[in-house]
């Protein structure tokens, strides 16, 4: 049951914010459109960016399950991607919507989980430090998070397999580049 009212309360912001920005949408307008009470809607979130962090949650988690390996990242990437396309509504919205720096910051948080789960499984030389692994992952998250948003920004009309293919690209010999500057004493 109290998955069925999640998914009503994120269907009606998804809705809602299809038609007009978060900053118009109150609380009432949600529980308004999906039919329940305020109460309800605050037993599951504290308010509506809970619920848009709710909702990016489920779907970029959903869509990056199973694709977190150095193998297969790409493909997970992908999928959010298409996913944001067949949201397009929402995704803009949410992105005209909602503060840079709130939405730059989930992207890097998620997209930096994701390259330390990379750095995880290759073979870190012995002199490179965990400072120096954390500047290589915290650099390829922002350059990853900036084109992700600037394909938002522009209509998302680029194909996700067109750019996360030069994604991976970049990703994958710049990893390895950075580990073997930080490796070489010089």
């Amino acid at each position: 049951m109290a998955q069925n009212t999640e998914k009503a309360i994120a269907d009606a912001l998804k809705t809602l914010l299809a038609k007009r920005p978060l900053n118009k949408i109150t609380i009432s307008d949600i529980t308004n459109e999906c039919g329940i009470n305020r109460m309800t809607f605050y037993y599951h979130y504290h308010d509506v960016y809970d619920l848009l962090r709710h909702i990016f949650d489920e779907m970029f988690r959903t869509a990056l399950d199973g694709k977190r390996t150095l193998a297969d990242w790409k493909e997970g990437i992908c999928i959010l991607m298409e996913e944001m396309q067949n949201n397009k509504a929402f995704f803009s919205g949410a992105y005209q919507s909602v503060d840079t720096e709130w939405i730059t910051r989930y992207l890097h948080g998620l997209i930096s989980e994701l390259l330390q789960e990379g750095l995880d499984q290759v073979t870190i030389p012995e002199n490179v430090t965990e400072k120096q692994c954390r500047l290589i992952r915290d650099f390829y998250a922002y350059a990853f998070c900036g084109l992700l948003l600037q394909w938002v920004r522009k209509g998302m009309k680029e194909s996700p397999a067109e750019l996360t293919d030069g994604m991976d690209k970049i990703g994958r010999g710049g990893l390895a580049r950075a580990l073997a500057a930080f490796s070489d004493p010089q």
